[in-house]
């Protein structure tokens, strides 16, 4: 079960969604709150693990809300502005949602902030030495633990990553970011060489140009990321 408070000064926005909140099994909404001030009562009493916050409120906002936690739970932000969401997507908020927000987008966004707190609560029960050798993903319900070393590549498109690895004929493909992955995948194993391409260092048999192989396969050395991949061969 998550944990959740939801936040805005619109009580129909609000009352609107606590009703989506409560049919949304895994979520359990634990308080309501028109300012941030009162959200970060609420926050110091319990352990909260989801935010949905408004942006335009009184004296503070919810990106300088979510800005001021020193430590942060997910977030979903869901406000009638649009020109905000690069500003969120630098605070990592699970998703952003435009008012007014229909069922199913807000039901989508849930299920992205399910995933990573799945993600986030097996790497904390993870009896993890210093440096692990595995992370777990949420893949059709179930954690599925994937290890550094049989992973060859991996390509992200929209909000899913498919992982490409040694003794299987599939890719898994699983929901998540670039940008929670590369906070994952040791920098010493893997390597980014596109905005939608990594690979594991190791299965890196040779580089020519702007292009790079495991093998027979072959992949595009993107403009941004070349320097990275010079510095492996020196």
């Amino acid at each position: 079960m998550i944990n959740c408070i939801a936040i805005d000064d619109e009580p129909l926005a609000l009352e609107l969604l606590k009703k989506y909140i409560n049919k949304i099994a895994f979520l359990h909404l634990v308080a309501t709150c028109d300012n941030a001030f009162d959200a970060m009562e609420e926050m110091q009493k319990q352990q909260i693990d989801l935010i949905f916050i408004d942006i335009q409120m009184p004296e503070l906002t919810g990106l300088q809300f979510i800005s001021s936690l020193e430590k942060k739970p997910l977030a979903i932000v869901i406000t009638a502005y649009k020109e905000f969401a690069l500003e969120s997507f630098d605070l990592d908020v699970v998703d952003y949602l435009l008012k007014p927000v229909p069922m199913d987008r807000f039901l989508k966004a849930c299920n992205r902030a399910k995933d990573r707190f799945g993600l986030l609560t097996a790497q904390s029960h993870d009896p993890a030495t210093k440096d692990p050798d595995h992370f777990f993903v949420n893949v059709d319900y179930s954690q599925v633990k994937l290890k550094f070393i049989d992973i060859l590549w991996l390509k992200g498109y929209g909000d899913y990553l498919k992982f490409y690895l040694k003794n299987n004929t599939q890719p898994l493909v699983v929901r998540m970011s670039f940008k929670e992955i590369v906070a994952i995948l040791p920098p010493k194993q893997f390597i980014r060489i596109h905005k939608s391409y990594m690979v594991a260092i190791d299965e890196i048999t040779s580089i020519r140009k702007s292009s790079l192989f495991l093998g027979e396969l072959e992949f595009s050395v993107g403009e941004s990321y070349k320097e990275s991949v010079e510095k492996l061969i020196g």
